[in-house]
């Protein structure tokens, strides 16, 4: 049976063109909505999304009135809905708020259509909730949701007899079957283990062979790894081939310091990227941005100053001048850049080295839309912890960052650990885990 789906604003934020995601059904976006998507055109953090999901409901207009509905490709008749009934809302509510008028319009496609199953759908949790106590059935928008739970980590434990054991650390290299495997992930780590004894390599997909890590022990502009997880980190984030790292860890495990660390390596030492990029998604806890004093630089710092925290560390590890210095004495000379990831949307992406931090406050569009704009030469590492977001319509199952591991999953030019070990004080540590 056909249902009727009703969009609220923040689903058209997440997925701009999430209309054509509802095969062989009805899809309903409230005139309100319109109104909030037009509104949100001039933000900079949701504009791009707004604008795109503007000009594709227009682009429906060509095929007919939208007030009296269209017919979509797969089956989806689409309209928008004008009308509203305030007074099928209890006193309670107030009537001038923009999501009890969508909820009023849901209420009233109810009434009209008793025989169809009419379904609000919308990334605010007390939006769903208050739908819920109205009697509406509702839904959160699941087409690009992963089970973070599930989450494949991007390695492999395999308990292997002495003799296979000693012919891999003899040689560093390991036909699958003789580790009985099958076929795991392209560049996963295998854990080969015997007894008390343990190996790493990764999985080499052309050549369907584990191999010995390359860069696992390496210096990192004078870091190394100080665990297994960070040499494989090392290994994904140094590997010319691989040109999409996803690196997924909580505070203290070191996925942002080894990125910038790396990032360095390869653009000032090794010169194999013309340029380093790093940029974060500007998520403001209470006011914007905009209500803070100071030039459009001093008003990012806040966002930026972990980023310069990290290239500190590094600098003092490596005994140069101060990283204020070196931020400096590199941004002069082209080699880099650290800017709000508000200013690199909607433009190509220049060949270099890019980090992408705190990438669990992107939806899956806008990682997918960094990642397409990337040209020749060119590496991102996405970073960050989908247990700690801040945008308040993503979560860990939802956000582009989960998405995009388990996506590009296999794929040989890319790939991904989980860190769980924190490497920070022992206080750090157990706030992170007790707090």
């Amino acid at each position: 049976m056909r249902k009727i789906y009703i969009l609220d604003t923040n689903v058209l934020i997440h997925d701009p063109k999430a209309m054509l995601n509802f095969k062989g059904n009805e899809v309903v976006v409230p005139i309100f909505v319109i109104e909030e998507v037009d509104k949100l055109k001039k933000q900079p953090v949701t504009g791009p999304q707004a604008r795109i999901a503007s000009r594709t409901i227009d682009s429906f207009r060509q095929i007919g009135c939208l007030a009296k509905g269209v017919h979509l490709d797969n089956d989806i008749f689409f309209r928008v809905e004008l009308r509203n009934d305030p007074s099928l809302l209890p006193p309670s509510l107030k009537r001038d708020v923009v999501d009890n008028r969508i909820l009023s319009t849901t209420l009233g496609i109810q009434k009209e259509n008793s025989d169809k199953k009419v379904v609000l759908v919308s990334k605010d949790i007390n939006m769903r909730i208050k739908g819920d106590a109205l009697g509406v059935h509702v839904e959160d928008y699941e087409t690009d949701m992963v089970d973070y739970s599930e989450l494949y980590d991007g390695s492999l434990p395999v308990e292997v007899p002495e003799d296979i054991y000693k012919k891999y650390v003899k040689t560093g290299r390991l036909k699958l079957e003789e580790a009985g495997l099958e076929s795991p992930p392209a560049n996963t780590f295998i854990r080969l283990k015997n007894g008390e004894k343990e190996a790493h390599g990764k999985f080499n997909a052309n050549k369907k062979r584990i191999e010995r890590l390359v860069f696992g022990d390496a210096n990192v502009w004078g870091v190394r790894a100080k665990n297994d997880e960070q040499k494989f980190a090392v290994d994904l984030l140094m590997d010319e081939n691989i040109k999409v790292v996803t690196l997924v860890g909580k505070a203290g495990t070191g996925k942002t310091l080894l990125a910038v660390a790396a990032g360095l390596e390869q653009v000032v030492e090794r010169r194999l990227y013309k340029k380093l990029l790093i940029a974060r998604p500007i998520m403001p806890m209470g006011k914007d941005i905009g209500y803070l004093p100071g030039s459009e630089k001093d008003k990012l710092k806040p966002w930026m100053q972990p980023i310069h925290d990290n290239i500190d560390f590094l600098s003092e590890n490596k005994e140069e001048k101060a990283g204020d210095r070196v931020v400096a004495g590199l941004e002069s000379m082209g080699l880099l850049k650290i800017e709000a990831l508000t200013y690199i949307r909607g433009r190509s992406i220049p060949a270099g080295f890019i980090i992408i931090d705190e990438a669990q406050n992107l939806t899956p569009l806008e990682i997918k839309t960094i990642v397409t704009r990337a040209g020749e030469n060119t590496k991102i590492i996405f970073t960050g912890d989908p247990q700690q977001i801040d945008n308040p319509y993503l979560d860990a199952n939802t956000n582009g960052l989960t998405y995009m591991a388990e996506k590009l999953k296999g794929e040989e030019i890319s790939g991904h650990i989980t860190l769980t070990k924190g490497e920070r004080s022992a206080l750090a540590e157990i706030a992170a885990k007790l707090l």
